[in-house]
């Protein structure tokens, strides 16, 4: 069971700021996260069926150095929507609704 500090320690690793009235409902939802995880973890997966299966692999290239690095930083930062000098804007996802 998750306690307050918890959810106050994850948020701080995680640089959110959740005010002390939202440290409830965040643990109780953390909590429901948790458990949802553990029956996953409960899921009886036949392996037996696998065995003749290759390895997952790349399809999509060799390992290796695909390119030199650095090659498309200025191809994809002048078609990124949003910028401030050498800083890429992104869509806000997390809220304190």
């Amino acid at each position: 069971m998750a306690t307050k500090e918890d959810v106050q320690k994850l948020a701080s690793l995680a640089r959110i700021r959740v005010v002390e009235e939202e440290l409830q409902k965040f643990t109780e939802e953390f909590d429901s996260i948790l458990a949802y995880v553990g029956k996953l973890e409960e899921l009886a997966i036949d392996t037996k069926g696998a065995q003749g299966l290759p390895a997952l692999r790349n399809v999509f290239r060799e390992d290796g150095e695909p390119h030199e690095s650095g090659a498309y930083t200025g191809k994809l930062v002048e078609a990124f929507p949003g910028k401030e000098g050498n800083l890429l804007s992104v869509k806000q996802i997390i809220t304190h609704d």
